[in-house]
């Protein structure tokens, strides 16, 4: 598949290593593979999910109220994507965090016109404060912002590389998918992206492709067709 313009979508534990909330070395890693495929002009936006820092469902919500411990998540990933942002900055690249409210000084508001105007200048966007309401997940908020940025994909970075029928890590004899629809993972309950976002992908035929972004020069591969991973269709292709 040729790339132009992309979403990538990664949870907050892309930015950690153990004992480290922030690992350095791998956010310098996704910096400098962002800065490769903007090189090779395909237009990047990012969501970052906030498990690094905080998440609601992990949350004592018999005291913390699940409104508050969503927008409490919210508020990780414009930390997540506020440090990002400098490192992108840091490999010279033009970055910017939009949420759908304005947060001064680490955010401006989100409008699809100027996201599109900032991506076509070269801009790379990070898209922080996930759909700005409770309930919905930071799957659902990448899925709504790749379909408002007309990505030409979804990319999921995960920790393992594509969608296995069960896990990986647990079951030796796990079988990873390379091709799948959107109807497949609903029946089989695979667990891929939250069902929200995966109907709204499949209602748009919007594709995605599940690949590891443990190593973050694997974003590069995938944009050169080299990565192994697992492609999610509306119908099988």
């Amino acid at each position: 598949m040729k790339f132009t313009r992309i979403l990538l979508k990664m949870s907050g534990e892309a930015l950690m290593s153990a004992g480290e909330q922030y690992s350095h070395r791998k956010l310098t890693g996704l910096a400098q593979a962002v800065a490769q495929v903007v090189q090779q002009g395909v237009q990047v936006g990012i969501v970052v999910g906030a498990g690094n820092i905080f998440r609601a469902r992990s949350a004592n919500l018999e005291i913390v109220d699940r409104v508050t411990a969503d927008n409490v998540g919210m508020l990780g990933t414009v930390m997540n994507a506020a440090i990002l942002r400098d490192y992108l900055r840091a490999e010279g690249l033009r970055a910017k965090v939009l949420s759908p409210r304005e947060q001064r000084p680490l955010t401006k508001s989100f409008a699809r016109d100027d996201a599109l105007a900032l991506m076509q200048s070269g801009h790379v966007l990070l898209f922080a404060g996930g759909t700005g309401n409770p309930y919905f997940t930071t799957d659902t908020a990448a899925a709504l912002r790749a379909l408002e940025i007309s990505a030409d994909a979804l990319l999921k970075g995960t920790q393992v590389d594509g969608v296995y029928d069960k896990d990986p890590h647990k079951h030796e004899d796990a079988q990873r998918f390379e091709k799948l629809t959107y109807d497949e993972v609903i029946d089989k309950r695979l667990e891929v992206m939250d069902l929200t976002a995966v109907t709204l992908c499949s209602e748009q035929g919007l594709p995605m492709f599940v690949f590891d972004i443990s190593d973050p020069n694997n974003l590069v591969n995938v944009i050169s067709g080299e990565q192994p991973g697992t492609w999610i269709k509306k119908e099988a292709q």
